[in-house]
């Protein structure tokens, strides 16, 4: 197994660790939702989805992603689909430890992020931070995804 590999595997294995973290109080709170965020600077109070991606990360020994804010795990470099399609120039799969983002139309970015843990038919099962007030799996149909982005 390749060195790549490896990583996304260990990214998996860490994150579906925390699968069943709750928040406190249902306030983006806890004590392990607070570590998650303070990885990313913030204290209790804030969404927690994107630093719970790079709280992640970090465990896995990667400097980066390192950033609470959504939309700045998407950056042009790393991603390659982006509103249904693949982008030219880049891979051409979902792979396990990609980052995936969905639009919110209110916010008018994207507004939340995971972690596909596993593709299934036009399916990501994906692990994700602030879902329904915890670290839970979710099944996803690709054409609700916005982007995606790989880190490795």
């Amino acid at each position: 197994m390749d060195r790549v590999s490896n990583n996304r595997d260990r990214i998996i294995a860490i994150a579906s660790a925390e699968l069943g973290v709750r928040e406190a109080t249902g306030n983006n709170d806890g004590p392990r939702v607070e570590e998650y965020l303070g990885y990313t600077h913030l204290g209790s109070g804030y969404a927690w989805c994107a630093s719970f991606i790079s709280w992640v990360y970090a465990q896995a020994g990667f400097a980066q992603p390192r950033n609470p804010w959504s939309p700045a795990l998407f950056p042009k470099a790393r991603v390659y689909w982006k509103g249904g399609a693949f982008v030219q120039g880049h891979k051409n799969k979902f792979e396990a430890a990609d980052v995936f983002g969905i639009y919110g139309t209110t916010a008018k970015r994207i507004n939340h992020v995971g972690l596909v843990k596993v593709m299934q038919g036009n399916y990501l099962i994906s692990i994700e931070g602030n879902s329904n007030n915890r670290v839970e799996s979710r099944r996803r149909h690709v054409r609700t995804i916005y982007a995606l982005a790989d880190w490795l």
